[in-house]
């Protein structure tokens, strides 16, 4: 109990370093982001994937791993962009919110699968968790809004172009994507879900075969044995593209690489997914899950025939 007070009472000390809001643990978070080394949902809380992007990006400086804020991490981790900008929400915003059933037939009925709410599309354009943009702007009427107005959002703009991916890593263990560039230097660091069915995750040397940027699904019942929705539906249907699309908004097919051992894989992938929060989880069907606005980046870095290597530990 005392070392853990001491812990926090260290980390409470270094964090004030990074800058003047009273959101200072929210700004580490966004300088690691800015840097592709992702902590999830920006929330303003030190958990599990913020540690390890931290640890992450100290492997890639070369420094010593200790997944700790310290006072020479918050130097090093100082932002010279404001932590927090203004982001006005438009009518054009406002156009790319709509209904986005939970049932397959419904939203196979939809010409998309658009955000549901101002809320939700402000969250995840700004890598934030919904909870930490309604702390950021209590004045703002969140579940009536339906004019434009301003909010204080994360700045969470990449502070150069990003790398050309040499490789990509999965680690099924600890659940997340890693980037190396071609000299094999670790670039980028996202967070990700993994299959709960272990004889059903690809591991081994994969490839980057097929790209779909904001793609469609083809639902198929016979993927989802547990589901009496899926089983009472038993014919294929098309869920149309958008944020809230079961694959999100990019779909990245990955195949065995030439001479690698195993059977062949069809259907298999890295994917966005409209619920970011829950991300770092062991539930999808043996694809692997990015957040929206981390698809987006690995789309930039990677390309058809990028290597993909799926690693137990």
């Amino acid at each position: 109990m005392v070392a853990r007070f001491l812990w926090v009472m260290l980390l409470l000390l270094a964090v004030p370093t990074l800058g003047q809001t009273a959101h200072r643990i929210a700004e580490f978070q966004i300088a690691l982001d800015r840097q592709l080394f992702s902590p999830g949902c920006i929330d303003d809380h030190i958990g599990t994937q913020t540690r390890a992007a931290l640890r992450a990006w100290q492997v890639a400086r070369s420094e010593k791993v200790t997944g700790v804020f310290d006072e020479a991490t918050a130097e090093a981790l100082k932002l010279e962009a404001p932590a927090f900008i203004n982001y006005e929400i438009t009518t054009n915003d406002f156009a790319r919110i709509g209904p986005a059933p939970e049932g397959w037939r419904e939203r196979a009925e939809q010409e998309s699968m658009p955000y549901q709410t101002a809320l939700e599309l402000v969250a995840e354009k700004f890598h934030a968790s919904q909870r930490f943009i309604r702390a950021l702007n209590p004045q703002i009427p969140w579940d009536s809004l339906n004019t434009p107005t301003n909010a204080l959002v994360p700045n969470v703009e990449f502070d150069a172009k990003p790398p050309k991916a040499g490789e990509v890593r999965i680690n099924l263990a600890q659940k997340w994507l890693t980037v190396y560039d071609g000299e094999g230097k670790l670039c980028a660091f996202f967070p990700c879900s993994i299959g709960r069915d272990k004889m059903k995750r690809p591991v081994g040397e994969l490839q980057i075969v097929a790209v779909a940027p904001n793609p469609n699904y083809t639902f198929n019942p016979a993927v989802f044995p547990e589901s009496p929705e899926a089983q009472a539906i038993g014919t294929k249907l098309i869920i149309p593209p958008g944020p809230n699309n079961p694959v999100g908004v990019l779909w990245l097919s990955i195949g065995r690489a030439p001479g690698s051992e195993g059977p062949p894989l069809t259907g298999y992938g890295i994917h966005g997914t409209p619920k970011p929060e829950e991300v770092g989880r062991t539930e999808s069907h043996g694809c692997f899950r990015l957040a929206n606005f981390n698809a987006e980046r690995l789309l930039k870095m990677v390309t058809v025939g990028t290597p993909v290597i799926v690693e137990e530990e």
